[in-house]
């Protein structure tokens, strides 16, 4: 894992970069950062671990998609993510060659990170630190979406066996979309990575 090369290639691809050495940094951060604002949440293991909810929602109008209590008012939630001013989510891969990964299921997650919004953050731990695409790509399908199933307790094959991707076709399926983030998208003001030296997320 070659921090410097990331953050350089990040640097080149127009993001703005922040690195901490622990997340109660990064929150911090963030929290002195945002204030008075209306926020959008993708799902996002790490700002759940950082209690970014709770920080945020004292002072800031926070949408978070997993407060909603049925699937209902999550969608409702998730919609009034996407006309937000400000984003925050997480990526489920990085290489050291600057691009991100991401994979969802229902589309929110991904789709507020792309458009409509004023600034994005993207929170992501060292651990999900990759040398090239490929293997970022891979460690998405791999690592990342098996983990998320489990964690929604999901009958997939990944979940089953434990150790991979199947590529299943299963109808608990969440990898239903794959989103490379190659450069920083116009017509948002600032993409911002804040990058956190320690295993967070998945």
């Amino acid at each position: 894992m070659d921090i410097k090369k990331t953050t350089a290639s990040l640097k080149k691809n127009h993001y703005t970069v922040n690195f901490f050495e622990k997340s109660e940094e990064a929150a911090e951060y963030l929290d002195s950062s945002l204030d008075g604002q209306v926020i959008g949440f993708g799902d996002s293991a790490t700002m759940i671990h950082m209690g970014m909810y709770q920080r945020l929602s004292t002072h800031n109008t926070v949408y978070d998609p997993n407060q909603g209590r049925n699937n209902d008012e999550f969608l409702e939630l998730a919609k009034k993510c996407l006309t937000a001013d400000i984003y925050l989510t997480s990526v489920n891969a990085l290489s050291e060659t600057g691009e991100m990964v991401n994979i969802d299921g229902t589309g929110n997650r991904i789709a507020g990170s792309l458009f409509g919004h004023r600034k994005v953050y993207f929170i992501i731990g060292t651990n999900k630190i990759e040398p090239d695409l490929d293997k970022a790509i891979w460690r998405a399908r791999n690592i990342a979406a098996p983990k998320n199933a489990k964690k929604y307790d999901l009958s997939t094959p990944c979940v089953i066996k434990g150790d991979r991707c199947y590529d299943c076709a299963s109808p608990k399926r969440i990898c239903n979309a794959m989103v490379i983030y190659m450069k920083k998208m116009d017509d948002i003001d600032d993409v911002e990575i804040i990058l956190i030296n320690e295993k967070l997320g998945f």
